[in-house]
């Protein structure tokens, strides 16, 4: 249908009418993207048509859209009037803008459209197929050349075809057409024929198929002829939808009996080594996807196999790029059925060696990183219908046309295009996560960014608000699967509180907005749960202290982040593990959390997870299915509640295998309760409150690909189905675990979340200010700045309401936590102190004048502090700060050289500027 892209000579000629070199052809300028993608995924402006796109070609930096429409527009917000556009509109590759080159397509009856372009080798002649009687008043039949010097039909050029042609493709001197004609001019030709591409005259070439062809090409040495249909027969041998014949008589030279009689080739296009169909079908166990096939003996490469009708392929650059709308991408490990994409990218072959075959079929290469969007649009509501390359002055267009009425969610009908160069669209903002479960160490987690055009992005993180990174990561991620990635500081201490932001940068150098910060205090003891839960082996440990939606971090070294659906209620307090933890409240109707990347699950694991209700109407606690927001259709390797609390491990072996408690264990009473499941060699068990409820004699489970749910997803047909498939309460200290736990293991995490652990408490300042020696009787209790110096004098003071220790808890370890301002030099070469303030004082009235007495021994110091807005921990003497628990305590920061300190204040607006102590409490 369409000629192969990117290296054949028709381009080349193209390229040098345009003045670009050869360079261009092989290695386009894709500098912005992560390769091998070689466009944006930035719309470009482009003039648009009022009706459907069917066809695109190019030449000499000029692109021709074929269709079924009567006028194109600007673009939005463009310049311009509208100008009568009779199915046909050339293009400046460049700008997006009509040419010169006005072409209208007409017929006497009936609907004339044009839905076959191609360019002959030379680049001099435009050959136009659909179904039309004239171009500009030149009589023709569905068929015609155009000159595109001159902008006129040939008139010598005047073959006759009497019904719709759906593809042409072009050699040296032979014209290849397929559509729905039985002949041409007078002779037997059906479906597919060849005339001669100067006079029109049909050639010998006889390839007759029984139903409609759709799609033509030649391979790159011009023998053989690609053929893509509807059809079952080609010259009277058994082939569906796909053939190889000669390309000078038509005879068969390979047949395909394996693509799904409910599903048709509509494109084929070719690149030096393969060639590849675009295929469609309807009802079940249709094909609708891509398949990849050798060119030396035609065999079949690969087999994409998501569901979406794809309409058109283009290889370009070893990728090979696709108009669809995909929706099920299961089969290839990727997404499951839900949003529909309509443009995507994938290798054109597997790199090393190809995957085993999956039903008797090698799945796809793996989509790449490029996601730029359309709707569904008009007529059959398919979006894109056909894609081209066009180079024009060393940057090449990816073309698209179609049916669409938006591209990226702006309005632009039926075409739009993408460059080689200029990507401006920065990644989303990651959602940041900070968590430490023993000292010395703080886990910064976050979910990784989108970019339409980017899959692989530098992450950068950045500490306490200083300017310059801690720490940069490179993770990949696709829309739809942003896989958690992390960093760990080591380089933190004990008691101290520390605060993360982390940036998402593309390869332009587009750089997301700083996260949320992440704030954590680095405990003075190991916590015994969570660091137990880790020690154990979790490859998912979802803990819920997440502070917005839709982020949920995962805590183990799997990565195994989670998405919340249904926005569930966040830090519900007190959670299951003592001091420790907050826990996620679900409705019961609508709301869970799936893992962000599919998965298979082996022959041994565990599921762990707290959960406390009242419910009657049960609900799925935890489970594995293979879909994500919409109900699974496989689902099992599960814990759910019937609606009398009883509790229920299930698994699909053969048929329904369910361990469940006994009739008088239910556990809706409003109390937090531990439940784990484990399967092994040794079989079923389920385990509550640390006791063994039941085991059975099962080894295997269903063998899928998906996510774990946790709150909610498919239940139905499993035995005391309960009445909602979503479970109303709070869970929380979510895991799951590679390998099957034993009993002493899990008795030992029920005893430990009820352990008594440490305990961070941060105090605000209550009241703070400063004076200042060369203002001796001003008083700054109102100032959003605080200021140390030794010559000419500042001095700090700050006043914190001390609670007392919890009960049965002593103080561990405490720190002054200050953060330097945004001006100029706020940071000191000097030795900053921190001292007891023996005096009385007040922010109202305090001055230099009236400043109060100090104490002498220093509570501790900071030795010079760099310049920059950061924050900055002082650690305390524990023993004088646990002296004044449960009081009013003030200290002074002072300093003995003549750099000034500069810090915010409590009146201050800028974030995680007030000054705090941060008092860590533990077992005494």
């Amino acid at each position: 249908m369409r000629r192969s892209r990117g290296l054949t000579a028709a381009l080349v000629l193209s390229l040098a009418g345009a003045g670009a070199g050869l360079g261009v052809v092989l290695t386009p300028q894709a500098s912005a993207v992560t390769p091998p993608v070689a466009f944006t995924a930035d719309t470009l402006p482009t003039w648009q048509p009022d009706g459907i796109v069917w066809a695109l070609a190019q030449a000499n930096g000029t692109v021709f859209a074929g269709g079924t429409f009567s006028k194109v527009r600007p673009p939005e917000g463009g310049s311009g009037a509208e100008q009568d556009a009779v199915n046909f509109v050339a293009l400046d590759a460049a700008t997006g803008a009509p040419t010169n080159c006005a072409l209208s397509f007409t017929i006497g009856e009936g609907t004339a459209t044009v839905r076959a372009l191609v360019v002959s080798k030379d680049g001099k002649t435009l050959y136009a197929g659909g179904y039309f009687g004239a171009v500009n008043g030149t009589p023709v039949s569905s068929v015609a050349a155009i000159d595109i010097a001159s902008c006129t039909p040939k008139a010598a050029f005047h073959p006759g075809f009497p019904a719709t042609v759906r593809g042409l493709a072009v050699s040296d001197d032979t014209l290849y057409a397929a559509g729905d004609f039985n002949a041409v001019d007078g002779q037997t030709r059906e479906r597919f024929a060849a005339v001669d591409a100067t006079t029109g005259a049909v050639k010998p070439f006889v390839a007759h198929a029984d139903e409609p062809g759709r799609a033509v090409e030649l391979t790159p040495d011009g023998k053989n002829v690609l053929l893509g249909g509807d059809f079952f027969t080609v010259n009277g041998k058994n082939t569906h939808a796909l053939a190889v014949v000669d390309a000078t008589t038509g005879a068969v030279a390979k047949t395909y009996t394996n693509i799904p009689s409910n599903s048709v080739v509509k494109d084929i296009a070719t690149d030096a080594t393969g060639f590849y169909t675009a295929n469609e079908g309807s009802g079940g166990g249709v094909f609708d996807g891509r398949i990849g096939l050798n060119l030396t003996d035609f065999s079949e490469k690969w087999r994409d196999r998501c569901l979406g009708a794809t309409q058109s392929v283009l290889p370009y650059d070893g990728v090979l790029y696709s108009s669809s709308h995909a929706h099920d991408c299961s089969t290839e490990l990727e997404f499951p059925d839900g949003k529909r994409h309509h443009l995507l990218a994938q290798p054109t072959d597997h790199k090393g060696v190809a995957p085993a075959p999956v039903d008797g079929f090698v799945r796809g290469p793996r989509k790449l990183g490029w996601f730029p969007d359309t709707n569904d649009g008009l007529g059959e509501g398919i979006g894109p219908r056909v894609m081209e390359v066009a180079p024009k002055d060393g940057t090449a267009y990816m073309w698209v046309g179609g049916e669409f009425t938006t591209v990226n969610g702006a309005p632009q009908q039926a075409l739009t295009r993408f460059a080689s160069t200029g990507d401006v669209g920065a990644p989303t903002t990651p959602s940041a996560s900070a968590a430490a479960v023993k000292p010395g160490e703080v886990q910064v987690r976050w979910r990784t960014s989108f970019d339409l055009d980017d899959s692989r992005l530098t992450y950068r993180i950045y500490r306490n608000g200083a300017a310059t990174p801690v720490a940069t990561v490179e993770a990949e991620s696709l829309e739809w699967e942003r896989p958690q990635a992390s960093w760990t500081d080591t380089t933190v201490k004990a008691g101290q509180s520390y605060s993360y932001r982390v940036t998402a940068t593309d390869a332009a150098g587009n750089t997301s907005a700083l996260s949320a910060a992440a704030s954590v205090t680095v405990p003075t003891s190991v916590v015994p749960y969570p660091n137990q839960v880790r020690a154990d082996g979790a490859q998912l440990y979802w803990r819920y202290d997440d502070t917005s939606s839709p982020y949920v971090a995962d805590s183990s070294a799997g990565n195994t982040s989670g998405v919340q659906v249904g926005a569930p209620a966040l830090r519900q307090a007190p959670g299951a593990v003592t001091g420790t933890s907050t826990a996620m409240g679900f409705n019961g109707t609508s709301q869970q959390v799936h893992s962000d990347r599919r998965q298979t699950v082996g022959s041994s694991y565990t599921l762990e997870t707290w959960f406390k209700t009242g419910t009657s109407r049960g609900g799925k606690l935890i489970g594995f299915g293979d879909n994500t927001t919409r109900n699974s259709v496989s689902y099992d390797k599960q814990i759910y509640m019937t609606n009398t609390g009883r509790l229920a491990f299930g698994v699909y072996s053969g048929g329904y295998k369910v361990v469940t408690t006994g009739l008088f264990d239910t556990y809706n009473d409003n109390k937090w309760h531990h439940v784990v499941a484990t399967q092994g060699p040794a079989g079923m068990a389920l385990y509550v409150d640390g006791q063994n409820k039941g085991t059975l004699n099962v080894t295997t489970s269903a063998a899928y690909a998906g996510y774990w749910h946790v709150g909610g997803d498919n239940l139905a047909n499993w035995p005391n189905r309960p009445t909602s498939n979503f479970f109303a309460g709070q869970l929380d200290e979510t895991a799951v675990y590679p390998t099957a736990l034993t009993q002493a293991q899990v008795q030992n995490h029920f005893a430990l979340a009820k352990a008594p652990v440490d305990t961070v408490t941060e105090v605000n300042a209550t009241e703070d200010t400063y004076v200042n020696q060369g203002a001796p009787s001003t008083a700054y209790g109102t100032s959003t700045s605080l200021a140390v110096r030794g010559t000419s004098a500042y001095e700090t003071y700050l006043r914190f309401a001390l609670p007392a220790a919890p009960a049965g808890q002593v103080l561990k370890s405490a720190s002054l936590q200050v953060k330097t301002s945004t001006q100029a030099g706020a940071g000191t070469v000097d030795t900053v102190s921190v001292v007891p303030v023996t005096g009385t004082w007040s922010g109202a009235g305090t001055t230099f004048a009236t400043k109060p007495t100090l104490g002498t021994t220093p509570l501790g110091s900071l030795a010079g502090v760099p310049d920059g807005s950061a924050v900055h921990n002082v650690d305390l003497d524990t023993a004088t700060v646990a002296a004044a628990l449960g009081t009013s305590y003030s200290v002074a920061l002072t300093s003995t050289g003549s750099d000034p300190l500069w810090l915010w204040s409590s009146e201050a607006s800028a974030a995680e500027g007030t000054p705090q102590l941060v008092l860590t409490f533990g077992p005494k």
